[in-house]
């Protein structure tokens, strides 16, 4: 839409800000838009991307026409054959190819100078051909700033209002123990843990005959403010799910997800009506879904019960990770929804609505 704007306006590319505001402000106000992805061979951000050519028949292999390019980009060459869906013919006007043979003979009138004198023949010394391309460096805005920082692994530079945290997030429980933020690490690890058996989502039972228990994982993940700095250490406990059997350890995986043009028209609806729009978030929503399944998990890393070591987890409610997690969550919620006297729209089932209250269910 950018692009679009600029081109039949006639501005300099300079006034790209104008025209992306322009879109997000008609975008923001759409209901729904088809978007049209081109391969990224022909990608570009700004300027004209239409290129002449002529038109010499159809793809074997796909639903797309073939073209002979006349004149060059910076995506595709002169002279060469490419294949394309989005296309507009002018059916007033017809180029013809010229010949090799002609396309040599006007090559050779243009590009050589004659050599030679009036006893001796005529001979053409054919002149080397240098591209006029200009070479344009890459601009990145004039508030880019790039900094070449030397430091250890662990070691945290600041310079310059800007702070850069050289250390890598933990891969695993070990790593985390010997980082030197470990007291962050462990208080929001025993955070997840607290959740996980306050919402009684497993108990220790011994493994039964013929089953496997399934592995845990940390997820470790500090969480950044755009001037570098830390904002909040974060853990989650996740289960090794991609080891499960379909018709096994799960069945359906299914959870519906609200529209987006769903979320546009109730925003749209609060403003007109003046009604107040309130966000929340559920803390560890997938430890809410109960389980229909039998699913045993080894006990995670750091915290193995002493004297029970032999023992696994039997869950009792889904644990990130599940194939089914995210439906059993949505089904749970459903059910506490309309047990409340809440009414489920029947267009988008992702909300509910009780007198003048609307829900609007959606998954992060």
């Amino acid at each position: 839409m950018v692009n679009s704007m600029l081109s039949y306006s006639g501005l300099s590319e300079g006034f790209w800000g104008e025209a992306m505001l322009t879109a997000c402000y008609i975008l923001n106000r759409t209901p729904n838009k088809r978007i049209v992805r081109l391969t990224e061979s022909k990608r570009k951000t700004l300027g004209e991307r239409g290129i002449d050519c002529i038109f010499i028949g159809y793809a074997e292999h796909s639903k797309a026409y073939r073209f002979y390019v006349l004149e060059s980009n910076d995506s595709v060459s002169v002279n060469t054959v490419i294949e394309l869906r989005d296309a507009i013919f002018d059916e007033e006007r017809f180029t013809s190819i010229p010949r090799p043979r002609d396309m040599i003979q006007q090559s050779v009138n243009k590009n050589t100078t004659q050599a030679g004198d009036d006893s001796g023949g005529t001979s053409y010394v054919p002149e080397l051909r240098k591209s006029t391309r200009a070479r344009k460096a890459k601009s990145f805005g004039s508030d880019f700033q790039l900094y070449l920082v030397e430091g250890t692994r662990n070691e945290t530079i600041c310079q310059h209002q800007y702070c850069f945290n050289i250390e890598e997030d933990p891969k695993t429980f070990s790593e985390a123990m010997g980082s030197r933020y470990v007291h962050f690490w462990k208080e929001v690890i025993q955070d997840e843990i607290d959740s996980i058996m306050h919402n009684n989502t497993w108990v220790l039972s011994d493994l039964p005959p013929g089953c496997k228990a399934l592995g845990s994982k940390w997820i470790l993940k500090r969480k950044m403010k755009v001037d570098g700095t830390i904002d909040k250490y974060k853990a989650r406990l996740v289960i090794q799910g991609f080891r499960q059997k379909e018709g096994i350890d799960f069945f359906d995986t299914y959870a519906p997800v609200a529209r987006i043009s769903t979320i546009r028209l109730l925003l749209a609806l609060a403003a007109i009506h003046n009604l107040v729009i309130h966000q929340m978030d559920v803390k560890t929503a997938f430890l809410n879904g109960d389980l229909d399944e039998e699913i045993y998990m080894k006990q995670p890393e750091g915290f193995v019960m002493h004297g029970n070591e032999h023992k696994v987890c039997k869950l009792k409610k889904s644990l990130y990770g599940l194939k089914q997690a995210p439906k059993q969550w949505h089904q749970k919620f459903d059910d506490v929804v309309l047990s409340n006297s809440f009414a489920l729209n029947q267009v988008d089932k992702c909300v509910y609505s009780k007198l003048n209250l609307i829900l609007l269910v959606k998954e992060s």
